[in-house]
């Protein structure tokens, strides 16, 4: 037979051969499919080996890269060093194993070590221990650790386990000790921007790559974004002092209008620009883990935890089935934190009048609130350059345009100028002008197109009821729940 290209099964068995042998490497010398853990770590040790204390703790799975980091760090320091194997065979199916099993019997063969491939970063990924043993030299003496990421199939959860023996059990203490303290200065999720995923294997927390939004595209009435950026990141600026006069760090904002004005974008262009910051973004299902994520956004200080679309939450129950609403957990998350905890709270909604209840039982927990309204005639003149960027857009009578699409969105804008194009382009033009643009708004704002103006956010200005609860809530006293400052509709 002659030669012929190598297939895909042919490099995957190729490359399946590289990694066994990979694995294989990291198992000490002189081990192979005869040496039993428990006799390794009983040469480790030393005699006595199976009454030594073992010390155990758990973390969470989200921190599994910290936890590698951690140890790499620990056996970085002089006079620390450690060899790793694992188990062959079913042996991490045994769903109570542990080191104290492993030293006392003799059925546990040594095998690869497995690793799990974990995110540590926007497209940065991180090989960790997944399930093995670490044989640890220290200038205290011989310490043993084993590191096991539990399997839901096996009702162990998926949080990581970590079992350290030794002679003194203040040595396996102090290791644990160093490791919390060492993830803490290594931490992967400190100055990112983070979000809860849901996917096949539950939930997992996701790193998301900084937006990069020009604060000219963002378009807000006069003030309106100088004023949100320094209600957000002036007290990080001037923490000392403001601490010195008895000043609490924490703060909360609220943007509302209509959707489709610019609410989201709002929202990018802070993500991309606070990059002093941890920055956390909760949507839609994951607002429920807004505890989960308050605890997050302490460790992470100074952080920002954001919160879009709250008002979709409204009557949602938690899921520990205790009857408190979701808003209400989150003004008690919002206000659980020590005056000194540098965290600031952004949330975003349609419908103000939906949140009244929560806001005004929980006073103070948001402090400034920012309506983003409908764009007005200056601001649909800039909508207008900023999505006619990369056309060849030739209008005469700009200000037809302008008039034409009073009351409509931002979103509306937008898509106006892709249908004129697409006008455009199907006359076989790669011009857009006055006519293709009128014909798209004539398409638009036809009777038959109600509907599409719903999705875009044009159909009804909903801003009276909002300017009438805005009134309401902020003409009692603070006390009452009232806003410390408002930037109201223009």
């Amino acid at each position: 037979m002659g030669d012929h290209p190598a297939t895909d099964l042919d490099r995957l068995a190729r490359d399946l051969g590289v990694l066994v042998r990979r694995l294989l490497q990291s198992v000490p010398e002189g081990a192979g499919d005869d040496v039993q853990a428990g006799a390794l770590l009983r040469e480790h040790l030393g005699e006595g080996a199976a009454t030594m204390p073992l010390v155990a703790d758990t973390f969470s799975r989200w921190d599994q890269a910290n936890l590698q980091l951690a140890l790499d760090a620990a056996m970085a320091r002089g006079g620390w060093s450690a060899e790793t194997f694992g188990l062959s065979g079913q042996a991490r199916h045994f769903g109570a194993l542990g080191l104290g099993d492993m030293m006392r019997a003799d059925h546990f063969s040594v095998g690869p070590v497995e690793h799990a491939t974990v995110d540590v970063g926007p497209g940065r990924t991180l090989a960790c221990i997944d399930f093995a043993v670490m044989l640890i030299r220290s200038p205290a003496g011989p310490l043993a650790a084993f590191v096991h990421r539990g399997d839901d199939h096996f009702g162990r959860g998926s949080d990581v386990e970590l079992q350290v023996v030794a002679r003194d059990r203040a040595d396996a203490e102090r290791l644990i000790a160093d490791l919390r303290t060492l993830i803490a200065e290594h931490d992967v999720y400190r100055g990112q921007l983070i979000t809860l995923e849901s996917g096949p294997d539950g939930t997992r927390l996701a790193f998301l790559e900084r937006p990069d939004v020009d604060p000219g595209d963002v378009v807000l009435p006069d003030g309106a974004l100088a004023r949100i950026e320094r209600h957000l990141a002036g007290p990080s600026v001037h923490r000392e002092k403001l601490l010195a006069m008895g000043r609490h760090m924490s703060r909360g904002l609220l943007l509302w209008g209509p959707p489709g004005t610019g609410k989201t974008l709002t929202v990018r262009y802070l993500s991309g620009r606070l990059t002093d910051c941890t920055v956390i973004v909760l949507s839609g299902a994951t607002l429920d883990a807004v505890g989960a994520f308050g605890t997050i956004a302490r460790r992470l200080a100074p952080s920002v935890v954001i919160l879009e679309d709250v008002d979709l939450v409204a009557e949602e129950r938690t899921f520990d089935g205790g009857g408190g609403e979701v808003l209400f957990e989150l003004m008690n998350e919002m206000s659980g934190h020590a005056d000194d905890a540098d965290i600031a709270f952004v949330l975003t909604t349609n419908r103000p009048e939906a949140l009244e209840p929560a806001l005004a039982a929980r006073p103070g927990r948001v402090d400034l609130a920012v309506e983003i309204p409908l764009p007005d005639a200056a601001a649909r003149e800039r909508l207008l350059e900023i999505y006619g960027r990369g056309l060849d857009l030739r209008l005469a009578d700009r200000a037809a345009v302008v008039e034409r699409t009073e009351g409509v969105t931002a979103s509306f804008v937008k898509e106006l100028l892709r249908k004129a194009t697409l006008r455009a382009l199907d006359d076989g033009r790669e011009t857009v002008d006055d006519a293709d643009v009128g014909a798209a708004l004539d398409e638009l704002l036809s009777d038959t197109a109600a509907l599409t103006r719903v999705m875009l956010g044009a159909a009804g200005d909903r801003a009276g009821a909002a300017t009438d609860w805005l009134a309401r809530f902020t003409g009692t006293d603070d006390d009452d729940g009232g806003l410390d400052e408002v930037v109201v509709r223009l």
